[in-house]
């Protein structure tokens, strides 16, 4: 049995806690504890599945369930117009997997081994993507400083914007979902993965799970990560002015990875290109139904900063066929300086 498992013991607590009207500052931290064995339940569930569906299947399925808590969190905080925690939990995903979670991997892997090989050609593309999709997700931002509108503030849980960039965003997110259903159709075809991370060989007590002992573990794990969700936005503002952090923060360094549990080169940057190709524009579409508003493409300057340094980083790390703990130590320093940089902004 997994250690994270024992975490679960924090999902009635934080139910207790909000039936019972706790702080929110308790109520919200024991909900992202409880998130994070739900998550990794829904994690196992989907390899189980996938380990039995074969290649083509088992990269769709990986592809469908792979960031789930992280679309299940933000469609809830979209419901309660928290649009800018949204794009924050976004950006912290994303950031998470490409320098954190990568970072780690490289790190304690090159300590232990001293050089660590990797497929350059996969990881590339990989990287290259997620570079390139950062930077399409930030041209409506670049055109509404050029135009001197306002962006978005680290304080702000929403920003009101013109239609108009509603509607690029609408455009931004259709094009991308097109494009992205596009590379996964043709990946899946051909097994080669090119979008999907490449599953780890799960291998649960007793072997790899039955098919229905899967489903059934999938399905209670979304209903977990769902409430545990609605828990958790619920008591993000109220935490975030009781312990002094700004919602931007929460989202970016505590909503943006308290889900990522799975610590290899090809599912940070498969993640990370999801979130940003995948996740993203789907919640853009979502906004158009849930909430009080469609959620438009504008971020503020330190998730510029963020998605473009994590794409540039990835990228580096990725050049050469191996690492060394001077690369993971690197990606580590940079998304610890962002952490620095938003909490003295």
């Amino acid at each position: 049995m997994r250690r994270v498992y024992a975490l679960s013991a924090f999902i009635p607590v934080a139910i207790v806690l909000e039936i019972a009207n706790a702080p929110d500052t308790a109520v919200f931290f024991a909900a992202a504890l409880g998130i994070v064995p739900t998550a990794q339940l829904m994690s196992d569930a989907t390899e189980a599945l996938a380990a039995r569906s074969g290649p083509g299947i088992g990269g769709l399925l990986n592809v469908t369930f792979g960031n789930a808590p992280e679309l299940i969190i933000a469609i809830f905080a979209l419901g309660q117009g928290l649009q800018e925690v949204v794009k924050a939990s976004l950006v912290g995903s994303v950031i998470g997997n490409a320098l954190l979670v990568l970072g780690f991997a490289m790190g304690a892997g090159g300590l232990k081994r001293g050089e660590q090989a990797f497929n350059r050609d996969h990881a590339r593309v990989q990287s290259l993507t997620l570079l390139a999709v950062g930077a399409v997700l930030v041209v409506p931002t670049v055109v509404r400083a050029l135009a001197g509108g306002s962006l978005p503030g680290i304080e702000e849980h929403r920003h009101h914007f013109p239609g108009g960039l509603e509607a690029v965003a609408l455009a931004v997110a259709v094009v991308l979902v097109l494009v992205y259903a596009w590379e996964l159709a043709r990946s899946v075809r051909s097994r080669t993965g090119r979008f999907e991370p490449v599953p780890e060989e799960v291998q649960p007590e007793g072997g790899v799970w039955s098919v229905r002992r899967s489903v059934v573990l999938l399905a209670v794990a979304a209903v977990l990560v769902g409430v545990m969700s609605d828990v958790l936005v619920h008591s993000i503002l109220g935490a975030s002015r009781s312990i002094g952090l700004s919602p931007f923060f929460i989202g970016v360094f505590v909503v943006g990875i308290v889900d990522q549990m799975d610590l290899a080169l090809n599912i940070a940057l498969g993640s990370s290109v999801q979130i940003a190709m995948l996740v993203t524009p789907l919640l853009v579409l979502l906004s158009f139904l849930v909430g009080p508003h469609p959620m438009a493409l504008v971020f503020n300057g330190y998730e510029v900063a963020a998605l473009l340094a994590a794409g540039v980083m990835a990228l580096l790390v990725t050049l050469g066929p191996r690492s060394t703990w001077r690369q993971g130590a690197a990606l580590l320093g940079v998304y610890a300086a962002f952490g620095v940089v938003i909490e003295l902004a």
